[in-house]
């Protein structure tokens, strides 16, 4: 039991960190890139897929057609945070995670993302 505490108080102390991650389908070479705010949700944004609650519907079908297996999720990149006063984590993060979008070009049939209007 003593276990169980001791990873409970190290997921705690994990420091929360964001950034840019990728959802890569290793069978059609598609990928889906976002951004969180908080690493830890990835797992979470697996058990949706895996439940079959993912707002996008083109990813949601290809996982259930591939199969998990067929996936593998990465980080692309940690946004580094500063001490600024005006440091704004999610203009940055946004920031970041269209860098990201410019250089892969995750659309039609490269990708899962729709892209951004405007």
């Amino acid at each position: 039991m003593d276990r169980k505490k001791e990873l409970k108080q190290l997921y705690k102390e994990t420091p929360i960190e964001a950034g840019v991650y990728q959802i890569k389908n290793n069978q059609n070479g598609k990928v889906f890139v976002g951004s969180t705010r908080n690493f830890k949700t990835l797992n979470g944004l697996k058990f949706s897929l895996e439940a079959g609650t993912v707002m996008n519907k083109e990813l949601q079908k290809d996982w259930h057609h591939y199969g998990a297996k067929a996936f593998s999720i990465d980080i692309l990149e940690t946004l580094k945070k500063k001490d600024d006063l005006y440091f704004n984590e999610k203009e940055a993060l946004l920031e970041l995670e269209n860098k990201w979008l410019e250089q892969l070009e995750p659309y039609e049939e490269r990708g899962y993302n729709k892209p951004k209007k405007g």
